[in-house]
């Protein structure tokens, strides 16, 4: 069986396009997909910036030394000072709390002399120790029994505070907290976050409240978009004008437009909550932004309002490819309107709907600024979507670890989504081809 000859001029034309396409292929490996990578990394571990032991990344259990010589002495110093207003059961419960820590620090001490003394010294002297001096590296075993002990003692402290009346209650307190978290363990906690969230309820009436927003906003847009593609698409005088004002919409920045909605929609002066209630859309002007159902048809109008002429403008430039020879014949054959738009339109125009459909899908599944501008995802997270959902998780409790876990969940939709309309895309491209 004879192998075919190779094109040479054909496998030269793919590898220069190869060779194009180069550049953006890192650009887009640069900029959208390692975010990503980082994301899906950051959300193995439970990265929490509220708690000092959790506020980086942690593999292996280590020893904060820094933070716990700017605890132990002064927890010391303080105990001991307590002692002079208490009972003989108190003074021996101290006594207790204080044998136990000076054996913790007679232990550390034999293991990290130079360095104890030498971030002592420096902190002695207000100065900062790097993080390479101050974090000690332990073994599984001995960070365990270090941690226990600190516990047991910030738990005397705290039986203590109960059962007498300390001087220096909340400075003990502190210090004994303080001392516990200098024992840092490692904080890599797997697919734990997707499991959490892919069995929260909020996370899936995020995503339910996302794919209503989505899906009204994206089919009314469509059909008001390519209302007004026909429209402006016919030559009649003024239509420059006509084309640039429909523009101002989208041309607005979104929050800008959201903070005018907002005014628009409130429920003493706003101007349109008052023309709803009028038509009887709404019982009252301030259910538009109070109720459930209101704040979401709010949403949904002010982003039909925005973006109806982004998606008028890309099927406008589809419109102008389908030459006007078509619409001769078929008027000269006798087909009506209608019959023109369904015969001829719709089937030459299928590749802009989905590209248009493409982009605004997208857009809208990943919306953020307009809601949080709105209504912030309220009321009682009736409007809160999944990026409102992850920014607040990430951004509001500095919980980098979950948010980053929704965050690429939101990737994975988008890019579920991206799939199924280039799918489409492609298949409608290469039957058009074929009919060619």
């Amino acid at each position: 069986m004879k192998k075919k000859p190779v094109n040479r001029s054909k496998l030269k034309e793919r590898r220069l396009a190869y060779f194009l396409i180069a550049p953006s292929l890192v650009l887009i490996l640069a900029i959208a997909i390692w975010p990503v990578i980082q994301s899906f990394y950051f959300s193995l571990f439970d990265y929490q910036l509220n708690d000092p032991r959790k506020s980086s990344i942690h593999m292996d259990h280590s020893l904060d030394l820094g933070r716990y010589l700017n605890s132990y002495p002064f927890l010391v110093s303080a105990l001991e000072n307590e002692k002079e207003g208490l009972d003989s059961e108190g003074d021996a419960s101290i006594d207790e709390i204080i044998s136990s820590l000076k054996k913790v620090d007679g232990e550390i001490r034999e293991n990290y002399g130079e360095r104890y003394e030498k971030i002592d010294e420096m902190l002695f002297n207000f100065e900062k120790p790097s993080d390479d001096l101050k974090m000690v590296n332990l073994n599984g075993e001995t960070a365990d029994e270090l941690d226990h002990t600190l516990n047991d003692v910030a738990k005397e402290v705290k039986v203590l505070s109960e059962s007498a009346e300390l001087n220096q209650e909340k400075k003990i307190n502190g210090l004994t907290d303080n001392l516990s978290e200098s024992v840092v363990t490692p904080n890599f906690i797997g697919f734990d976050h997707y499991a959490k969230n892919l069995t929260s309820s909020r996370m899936w009436t995020a995503l339910f409240n996302t794919s209503v927003f989505t899906f009204i906003s994206v089919a009314v847009e469509l059909v008001l978009g390519l209302a007004i593609a026909i429209l402006i698409n016919k030559a009649f005088f003024g239509r420059g004008l006509v084309r640039a004002s429909i523009l101002v919409p989208w041309a607005i920045p979104t929050a800008v437009s959201a903070l005018m909605w907002k005014f628009l929609y409130d429920g003493q002066n706003g101007i349109v909550a008052k023309y709803f209630e009028d038509l009887g859309l709404v019982s009252q002007m301030g259910d538009l932004l109070t109720t459930g159902a209101g704040a979401m048809f709010s949403v949904i109008f002010s982003d039909i309002w925005k973006t109806t002429p982004y998606m008028a403008l890309l099927l406008l430039a589809g419109l102008q490819t389908i030459p006007s020879s078509l619409y001769e014949a078929a008027s000269i054959d006798g087909a009506g309107k209608w019959k023109q738009f369904v015969s001829i339109t719709l089937p030459l125009l299928k590749s802009s709907i989905l590209v248009a459909l493409l982009f605004r899908t997208l857009d809208a599944f990943r919306v953020f600024d307009l809601i949080y501008v709105l209504t912030g995802g309220g009321p009682a997270n009736s409007t809160e979507t999944i990026s409102i959902l992850a920014y607040k998780v990430m951004f509001s409790q500095t919980n980098f670890g979950e948010g980053s876990a929704l965050a690429v969940i939101v990737f994975v939709c988008v890019a579920i989504i991206s799939g199924i309309f280039i799918k489409l895309l492609g298949a409608d491209l290469i039957s058009d081809d074929a009919k060619r």
